[in-house]
């Protein structure tokens, strides 16, 4: 069972990648998105960030770019951050290093295709948050930082209600904590309720949202 809450120890022993910013600003918290843009869902992201005056970071999966670029426009023209999530939401313990690497470059390219050339993506969060040594050395060779997270939501669990998704968040979150929501249609009964929610709490406490920068 993945902990809704990353453990220390794990933190420790894997520290090459990025869990949380909690060294850097006390009241900043970064929300990330993983697997869109969809329709109606990662609209729904938007306008509540926008409520807020929030900036999040979208980790897309590339086939939902080419699918849907007037959305992924939306997140570009809103000055969100965006990360690479490969092509095809390919699984790394299960795919051989040629083939993984080539999807993240497929996402790369349509990446570049639909924001330009100055928007080249730098961050990257592996789908499933599975990643080899082998396979992380090459994206740091390529100027890619692996991006994982503090706090897991879990709204794409179907046994798991959107109260408890909310309750993941708000009990779990400490300042510079990354907190993983999916705009996906697989999670959008959790994150449409959980979501605001998170944004009206942690505003009232003080807190900033902020994209994450290379």
């Amino acid at each position: 069972m993945i902990p809704s809450k990353t453990p220390k120890v794990l933190k420790q022993f894997f520290s090459t990648y990025a869990w949380d910013f909690a060294s850097k600003k006390e009241n900043t918290l970064y929300l990330t998105f993983d697997d869109g843009p969809i329709p109606e869902v990662t609209e729904f992201v938007l306008e509540q960030l926008s409520k807020y005056n929030a900036k999040g970071t979208f980790f897309c999966i590339g086939d939902n770019i080419r699918r849907h670029p007037d959305i992924f426009d939306k997140i570009i023209s809103q000055e969100h951050a965006v990360g690479n999530h490969t092509m095809n939401h390919l699984k790394a313990w299960k795919t051989n290093s040629e083939i993984y690497l080539k999807n993240i470059m497929d996402c790369e390219q349509i990446i570049e295709k639909y924001a330009g050339n100055q928007n080249k993506p730098t961050l990257f969060r592996p789908p499933y948050g599975q990643i080899s040594y082998s396979k992380f050395k090459v994206l740091e060779k390529l100027g890619y930082k692996i991006i994982l997270w503090d706090v897991l939501s879990k709204d794409w669990e179907s046994n798991t209600s959107p109260e408890t998704c909310l309750q993941y968040v708000l009990q779990n979150t400490e300042p510079g904590s990354i907190i993983v929501f999916h705009d996906s249609l697989k999670a959008s009964k959790n994150l449409t309720y959980a979501l605001p929610r998170v944004l009206e709490h942690f505003t009232k406490k003080g807190f900033l949202f902020e994209a994450i920068s290379a």
